[in-house]
């Protein structure tokens, strides 16, 4: 996937960002200089090489019009996860490391469904908060709303899931 300079983009490692250059580097551990995108986020700015940005998930924003079936996926009853807690943890970690906005939407939905039977453990609780971070940001980001307003959208649609899974 190409991207161009001003675009916005989302790396699960590093959140909602905006390409600000495409930029020659050599790194210290490279025989030949490589091509990145240099990409500008609300704290930080990293780089990541051109031939690589799939393989480390770099994406387009999610657009505004998208964002109707992702809050039809949040509206619904949660999914159960995996009663066995490393098996639960593995699925996490790779929904968390693909970092679309369905796995963050499914990831904050189920884990929150989750809470609503029992504490979660501290793995559970961090998935959960990270997940929530990442959908907050780029929720806000993609329907040029503060991240105070995306939060309040997705408490209020995980409610109407709460109410869905006691139907």
């Amino acid at each position: 996937m190409t991207f161009k300079v001003d675009e916005r983009v989302v790396c699960p490692a590093f959140g909602v960002g905006r390409i600000v250059g495409l930029v020659s580097k050599k790194m210290l551990a490279a025989a030949d200089t490589q091509l990145y995108y240099e990409v500008m986020g609300e704290r930080s700015t990293m780089w990541v090489q051109v031939d690589e940005s799939a393989a480390r998930g770099l994406r387009r924003l999610t657009r505004k019009d998208e964002l109707g079936r992702y809050r039809a996926l949040l509206r619904r009853a949660p999914a159960p996860l995996s009663p066995d807690k490393q098996q639960r943890q593995q699925e996490l970690r790779s929904r968390l490391k693909r970092g679309t906005l369905r796995d963050l939407c499914e990831t904050v939905r189920d884990l929150t469904g989750q809470g609503w039977q029992r504490p979660l453990n501290e793995a559970d609780a961090s998935a959960l908060r990270k997940g929530r971070e990442a959908l907050c940001q780029e929720w806000a980001a993609a329907d040029g709303v503060t991240l105070a307003e995306a939060t309040a959208e997705i408490n209020e649609l995980l409610l109407q899931a709460r109410q869905a899974a006691q139907a």
